[in-house]
C-alpha cells in the first residue's frame, strides 16, 4: 500500500507538516502564500508601469525638444 506523504512547510525556520496543522492554521498559511504571490505580482506590475511611464516621458521629452529646435 502507498504511504501517506506529508507536505513539509517552513515557518520561522521551523519545519512543520502541512497535514498536521489545524484547519485554521492551514487557512492562515494559505492566506500567507496567496498574499506573497499577490505582493510579488504587484511588484512585477509596478516595475512594468514604471518602465512604461519612463518610456512615455522620454518620448514626450524628445517630442518637446523637436518642437523647440
Amino acid at each position: 500500500m502507498g504511504q501517506d506523504k506529508k507536505t513539509p512547510v517552513t515557518i520561522n525556520d521551523v519545519e512543520y507538516q502541512y497535514e498536521d496543522l489545524t484547519q485554521e492554521q492551514q487557512a492562515m498559511f494559505n492566506h500567507c502564500i496567496d498574499l506573497d504571490r499577490k505582493i510579488n505580482n504587484t511588484k512585477f506590475q509596478l516595475d512594468q508601469l514604471q518602465v512604461g511611464k519612463q518610456g512615455f516621458y522620454n518620448m514626450l521629452k524628445q517630442a518637446l525638444e523637436e518642437v523647440v529646435q
